[in-house]
C-alpha cells in the first residue's frame, strides 16, 4: 500500500473529482448552494472521503485506484435517471463512431459460426473489404499474422480497425465446393467506413414503401431521402416508415427526417431545461422544419411503432402524427421525452457524462417522457412474438447478406406460411390501411386520433414509478454482481433488438 500523505493526495483527487461531476450535474452541489451560506457544501461531500480513507486503509488488498474513481463517477450519475450515466474512454469512442455514422476500418460484418471461428457474415457495398475481394462466409483465420483461434469478436474488432490509409492484413479461409479450401492473404487500406441505419428497404406489392430505421445518426437522413428518390422513380405510392425497435440518437437527425415529410418553418419539438447561470447545457431550444419537404403533402404514409421506438424516434412519431402528416400504427412508445447532453470530462482521460439537460415536447406542447405516444390505430403483440418476428427477419438473409431487404415478415412480404413462420401483423394492418384509400386525407379523416388523447404528459405517479423502477434496475444489477462474484462478470441475457452480427469493422 502507498504512504499515508499519497492515499489523501488520492482522497482529495476523487473527492475533487466527485464536486466537479456534481456541478457539471446542476444537480446535488447546485442546489447545496441555492440553500445559502448556512450550508457548507464540503461538508454534504465529507461522506465520500470518509468511506475512501476507510477502503485506502482496512479493504483486504491494495485498491485499483482507476476503479475506484470510476466506480464512484458511475454511482453518481446511476442515482439521477435511468439515462444518464458515466461514460468511460472505450465506451465513449465507440458511441462518437455510431452518432457520428462512420468511422475508419474495412468494412465488413464479423460473426461466429458454430465452432466459434470468427466469420465475415458481409462486407459492405462499395467497402474497402468488397473492393479488396472479401466474401460472405470467408473464415477470418489471421489479422496482422495473429491468429483469430480463441479470439472475441471484440479483439478482433479492434485490430482490424485503425487509422486511415494504413493497411491490415486479414488471413482468410475460402471454402470451395470441390477440394481443399483456399487460405488468401487479403491486404486492405483502411478507410471511412459509413454506418447503416436503414435496416430494410423494398417496394411491396401496390407501389407501397417499406423502410425500417433502426436510429439516428449524422447520415440517416441523407440514406433514407436517397432511398425515398429511388422508390419515387419505381412509382411508389405511399410509404410505411418502420420505427418498431429504433432506439433514437441524434436529436439533430430527427428534425432532418421530419423535414422529408413536413412542410417548411413547421414545429418539430422544444426543449426546456432546468434555469441555470452555471452552463448552457440546459438552454431551450424549438426545432423547426428548415427545408421544403421531399414527399409531397399528403402522400399517404404510415408509422409502425411499439414499445422500443424510443427518443428521437418518438420525436419523428409525434411530430408527424401531430400534424397529421403520417398515422401512427401498432403499440404505445417506450416515452423517453429527455434530452442527453454528452460532457467530456479531462478526468478520467478521454471520459464523458451523459447528463439528462432537458425534458423534450411535442408540438402537441406535452412531454411523453414516462408515458410514450398512442398509436391511431393500436395493433398489439407480445414481446415474444415481437422477439420471434424479429429472429424469422434475420433468419431470411442470415444465409444469403443479398437478401437483406427480403425479410420474411410473412404473408404480408411475399413469403411462403410454413409451419411456425409468424405473420407480422402490424406491417399488414399498416398495408390495409394504404390499399383502403388512395386520398390521404380519407384516411385521416377515419383513423386519425385527437393528439390530446394519443400525446399525454405523464402524471406525477407515473414519473415516480418511472424513477423508482430505474433505481430498482441499479439495485438489481448490484444484486446480481454481488451474487456472481468481482472476478468474473455476470453472463448477460441476449439484447431484445434485432439479432444482428457483430458490428462493423
Amino acid at each position: 500500500m502507498g504512504t499515508r500523505s499519497s492515499k489523501h493526495e488520492f482522497v482529495a483527487l476523487l473527492v475533487f473529482l466527485v464536486a466537479g461531476a456534481l456541478i457539471l450535474s446542476n444537480g446535488f452541489m447546485a442546489r447545496i448552494l441555492a440553500q445559502g451560506p448556512q450550508v457548507d457544501a464540503y461538508a454534504q461531500t465529507e461522506p465520500i472521503g470518509l468511506v475512501l480513507d476507510l477502503i485506502l486503509d482496512e479493504y483486504v488488498r491494495a485498491p485499483d485506484v482507476d476503479k475506484v474513481v470510476e466506480g464512484a463517477l458511475i454511482g453518481m450519475m446511476n442515482s439521477l435517471d435511468r439515462h444518464s450515466s458515466y461514460i468511460p474512454p472505450e465506451a465513449y469512442r465507440l458511441m462518437r463512431e455510431e452518432t457520428k455514422g462512420e468511422f475508419y476500418g474495412i468494412g465488413v460484418k464479423i460473426q461466429y459460426d458454430d465452432e466459434k471461428n470468427i466469420v465475415v457474415f458481409t462486407p459492405l457495398p462499395n467497402s474497402p473489404a468488397a473492393r479488396a475481394g472479401v466474401h460472405a462466409g470467408d473464415l477470418i483465420v489471421k489479422i496482422d499474422g495473429v491468429s483469430t483461434t480463441g479470439m472475441t469478436l471484440q479483439e478482433a474488432s479492434q485490430r482490424i480497425k485503425g487509422p486511415r490509409g494504413k493497411v491490415v492484413v486479414i488471413t482468410v479461409l475460402r471454402r470451395r465446393e470441390e477440394g481443399k479450401p483456399d487460405v488468401i492473404d487479403i491486404p486492405i487500406k483502411r478507410d471511412k467506413v459509413a454506418l447503416e441505419s436503414i435496416k430494410e428497404e423494398r417496394v411491396l406489392d401496390g407501389g407501397i414503401g417499406y423502410i425500417r430505421v433502426s436510429d439516428f445518426k449524422d447520415n440517416t437522413t441523407r440514406d433514407l431521402a436517397d432511398t425515398l428518390k429511388r422508390f419515387l422513380n419505381r412509382g411508389m405510392t405511399s410509404l410505411i416508415l418502420d420505427l418498431r425497435w429504433n432506439s433514437g440518437g441524434l436529436l439533430s437527425a430527427s428534425k432532418q427526417v421530419c423535414e422529408l415529410f413536413l412542410p417548411k418553418n413547421t414545429l418539430v419539438t422544444y426543449t426546456q431545461g432546468r434555469k441555470s447561470a452555471r452552463s448552457n447545457t440546459t438552454e431551450d431550444m424549438k426545432l423547426y422544419t428548415e427545408k421544403e419537404p421531399l414527399l409531397p403533402e399528403g402522400f399517404p404514409m404510415v408509422i409502425l411503432t411499439n414499445n422500443d421506438t424510443a427518443s428521437s424516434s418518438e420525436i419523428v412519431t409525434g411530430a408527424l402524427q401531430f400534424w397529421k402528416r403520417a398515422l401512427v400504427v401498432g403499440m404505445t412508445t417506450y416515452g423517453k421525452g429527455s434530452v442527453q447532453t454528452i460532457i467530456p470530462l479531462t478526468k478520467p482521460e478521454e471520459s464523458a457524462l451523459r447528463l439528462t439537460t432537458a425534458l423534450y415536447y411535442t408540438p402537441a406542447e406535452v412531454t411523453i417522457d414516462s408515458n410514450g405516444i398512442k398509436p391511431d390505430l393500436e395493433v398489439a403483440m407480445t414481446l415474444e412474438d415481437q422477439r420471434t418476428l424479429l429472429r424469422q427477419m434475420y433468419d431470411s438473409y442470415k444465409e444469403d447478406p443479398d437478401k437483406v431487404n427480403l425479410q420474411n415478415h410473412g404473408t404480408i412480404s411475399g413469403d411462403e406460411t410454413a409451419e411456425g413462420t409468424l405473420e407480422d401483423v402490424q406491417l399488414a394492418r399498416a398495408v390495409e390501411i394504404l390499399e383502403e384509400d388512395p386520398v390521404f386525407e380519407h384516411l385521416i379523416e377515419k383513423y386519425h386520433r385527437d393528439p390530446h388523447e394519443t400525446q399525454v404528459a405523464a402524471s406525477p405517479d407515473d414519473i415516480l414509478k418511472d424513477r423508482a423502477a430505474a433505481q430498482d434496475e441499479v439495485i438489481e444489477r448490484l444484486r446480481e454482481e454481488t451474487q456472481n462474484g468481482r472476478d468474473e462478470p455476470a453472463e448477460q441475457e441476449a439484447p431484445a433488438e434485432e439479432p444482428v452480427p457483430a458490428p462493423v469493422e
